[in-house]
């Protein structure tokens, strides 16, 4: 489905890029979407939306309700599919592991942007980790 507006050109090689990033797909590529584990059905949408070749991939929380084995392993792909040239805009709660891999960030409250900066800044600002990575700043 993702690959319908490229039918023709280079399709097959774009399924042979998602099969690598997503080498579980591969083994399971005849099995409906609607059975796979919730972490195969998260690699089965990224993967659909790269088929397309999209410039900007938006993703929203893409570590929901995985197990933390298959959160490191999706904020990895990520990573990589960044690293492809593919620009991510990435919504995720799981802040930590985001600003890790953002260039750029902002903080939302309430649906307002509060702080935006160079996702390194935020990660080392004092404010920040105690509101939303756990941290104690009194040490």
């Amino acid at each position: 489905m993702g690959a319908y507006a490229n039918r023709g050109k280079d399709a097959n090689s774009e399924l042979d890029r998602v099969f690598d990033l997503f080498p579980r797909l591969l083994e399971r590529k005849t099995q409906p979407g609607g059975t796979l584990s919730g972490g195969e059905q998260q690699m089965l949408a990224i993967g659909r939306a790269l088929m397309a070749k999209p410039k900007v991939l938006l993703l929203d929380e893409p570590s929901m309700g995985l197990a933390p084995m298959l959160v490191a392993q999706i904020f990895s792909i990520i990573t990589e599919i960044n690293q492809q040239g593919t620009t991510i805009l990435l919504v995720e709660q799981n802040a930590s592991q985001a600003l890790k891999r953002a260039h750029r960030a902002y903080v939302l409250e309430v649906g307002r942007v509060v702080k935006t900066a160079d996702a390194n800044d935020l990660l080392d600002d004092d404010a920040v980790k105690a509101a939303y990575l756990g941290g104690d700043v009194s040490s």
